[in-house]
């Protein structure tokens, strides 16, 4: 976990740090998620769906410039201060492209977060540097889960049988948004259409007895993750079964998530749990999950990772087995992991031989 230093300045210290190991000037820096990264969470974009800012940020050795628009400038300066934080703004008019861009960039050799005419790609060694949060991130973080657990359980103990996945997704987003957060993924399906996609975007098919809420939350550039299941009447005694298996993959994938564990290890462990439960071939379905800080995953791990865990980051791992989920943010701690996303009430299924608890399908009769 990063600590110390004012945030804004260990970051550019990074990245000076970053651009020095790969040979190069400079780093340009045009991911939204970056942008919020290195400037203690500021909003650079209008299109919530867009993965490129309004605004880009340029650090050399010795300075920070900001290039953005006549449009966007008054508000980056005034709302999200980054004036005051140092940076040296080039303000383009919006109708004309903006030739500081090219001026500044011309003679320097280039890394960049995404694509970039002649520039190296750093995108995944900046994403890791993402991963590596401070002390004030994580309590951001804290935050962020807490309000994000609420708005999860208002919306699903308001759903009811009749309503269609975007009314469901509707109430989902306004109990996000309405506490500050903004709902930048929210998947929902019911009954069948649970067991036939990983990643429903809500339709107009109406709730009969089964629903499935997925939300990923921004507030200040990070992105906590979780899902909630709902059944109105008896589960049947196939999604229970299910939901206890995908559970204890859950827990034993949290539980193996350690300071100095690598997550292709945790993975290779994960894919044993999956055998060891009755369901050998369900991860191959979806992916696991990973580290987040400012995307809802800054990669996703594989048998291949060689990533190690370090304590300070946080991690939103997904199981699935078709029908069912476990997904909940977790934050990992010296001496312990603390599961950010957790709603108090919920109900709970415990795993033998362990103290770790993992969400169990709210049954509503």
């Amino acid at each position: 976990m990063v600590t110390g230093m004012n945030e804004v300045t260990q970051k550019l210290s990074l990245l000076r740090s970053l651009a020095h190991s790969h040979g190069v000037d400079a780093l340009l820096l045009q991911r939204v998620s970056s942008l919020a990264w290195a400037t203690d969470g500021a909003a650079a974009y209008v299109n919530t769906a867009s993965s490129n800012g309004e605004a880009s940020l340029l650090v050399t050795p010795d300075r920070q410039i900001l290039f953005t628009n006549n449009i966007e400038a008054p508000r980056l300066e005034k709302d999200e201060g980054l004036l005051a934080q140092g940076w040296d703004f080039r303000v383009a008019a919006w109708f004309e492209t903006n030739a500081a861009v090219q001026e500044l960039t011309h003679s320097l050799k280039l890394g960049t977060d995404t694509l970039f005419p002649g520039a190296l790609d750093l995108s995944g060694e900046i994403a890791r540097l993402r991963t590596d949060l401070t002390a004030a991130e994580g309590e951001r973080f804290r935050t962020l889960g807490k309000l994000c657990a609420q708005a999860m359980d208002s919306a699903a103990r308001s759903v009811h049988p009749g309503q269609t996945e975007f009314e469901m997704a509707a109430l989902l987003m306004a109990e996000t948004q309405k506490r500050g957060v903004q709902p930048i993924v929210c998947l929902i399906a019911t009954d069948e259409r649970i067991f036939n996609f990983r990643h429903p975007l809500p339709t107009a098919k109406k709730l009969d007895r089964y629903g499935m809420l997925i939300l990923c939350g921004r507030q200040r550039g990070l992105v906590c993750s979780i899902t909630r299941l709902v059944h109105f009447g008896h589960i049947p005694e196939e999604i229970q079964h299910k939901a206890q298996a995908v559970a204890q993959i859950d827990a034993a994938m949290i539980a193996a998530t350690r300071p100095g564990q690598s997550l292709g290890k945790i993975f290779l462990q994960t894919e044993e749990e999956y055998a060891r439960v009755g369901y050998p071939g369900e991860w191959r379905l979806h992916h696991q999950g990973g580290p987040a800080a400012y995307e809802p995953r800054e990669y996703v791990a594989t048998p291949d990772s060689n990533e190690i865990v370090k304590a300070g980051q946080v991690y939103a791992w997904n199981p699935s087995i078709t029908g069912t989920k476990s997904e909940d943010t977790i934050l990992v701690g010296a001496s312990g992991n603390e599961v950010l996303t957790a709603i108090p009430g919920w109900p709970i299924i415990k795993m033998d031989g362990s103290s770790l608890e993992r969400p169990a399908i709210l049954e509503i009769d």
